[in-house]
């Protein structure tokens, strides 16, 4: 296998990237470090046969998901690279990067929660078709989901199915961005990292809490409790 130091002006990261591939036969899944994308990461390992993992610096509060999404790339040997898009902290106002924000505990109404970043996954997904196209890479994975709704506009499968489409006639290319759990709510996530061998990391290694503490979390914001319910009726399920 044939590498190369590469250094990108959008990521002002030095990165090793594997050049020997078919691009049919590749992909990169968008790494936050969190259970979804984590899943999502060794699910693409079984279906291609060369993975790299992108992951976004957009000015959250907590730069530990970060490191946490290093580690497990490192640990898949996948290449990893950080991408700065730290300009939309700067564009709204919202819990997860505005440091004078308090996270709501529970979602007011039928509005999106506080801790929805506007135009996050449009940015995400725009900046790893990016980098794709410029490896020739066009399977693009990410870790949306639809099935437990939780108010974010930019998960739901039309904005992503909206979103494949300008891509393509934005850059005269053929992306097809998968999204494995869509259509599964988080008992069924559970579930398939635990089909994956997976599931003892997901638990303990990923990051998906809004206060940044990894595995079970705080236990007391949104993305915990949905995680420990997911988990919860999983194990229930199984041990049943």
């Amino acid at each position: 296998m044939i590498t190369q130091e590469s250094k990108n002006e959008l990521t002002g990261e030095a990165i090793v990237r594997s050049v020997a591939f078919c691009s049919e036969t590749a992909a990169i899944v968008l790494l936050s470090g969190g259970q979804d994308s984590t899943t999502c990461l060794f699910w693409a390992l079984r279906k291609f046969e060369h993975v790299e993992a992108v992951c976004f610096n957009y000015g959250q509060k907590h730069s530990a998901e970060i490191e946490a999404a290093r580690t497990i790339a490192q640990g898949a040997n996948v290449p990893f690279r950080l991408l700065d898009a730290g300009l939309i902290a700067e564009l709204s106002v919202n819990a997860l990067t505005s440091p004078a924000v308090a996270m709501d505990k529970e979602q007011a109404g039928n509005t999106p929660p506080n801790t929805f970043v506007p135009g996050r996954n449009l940015l995400f997904l725009t900046l790893a078709a990016i980098v794709a196209r410029e490896k020739r890479i066009f399977h693009l994975v990410t870790g949306v989901s639809q099935a437990d709704y939780s108010g974010y506009p930019d998960c739901r499968d039309t904005f992503i199915r909206s979103l494949n489409v300008t891509l393509n006639l934005a850059m005269d290319e053929q992306f097809v961005i998968h999204t494995p759990l869509m259509q599964r709510n988080k008992k069924e996530v559970w579930q398939l990292a635990d089909e994956l061998g997976v599931f003892d990391l997901v638990q303990k290694e990923t990051i998906t809490c809004y206060n940044g503490i990894r595995g079970n979390g705080c236990g007391e914001c949104p993305a915990c409790k949905l995680r420990r319910k997911g988990m919860e009726e999983y194990e229930t399920e199984l041990f049943n």
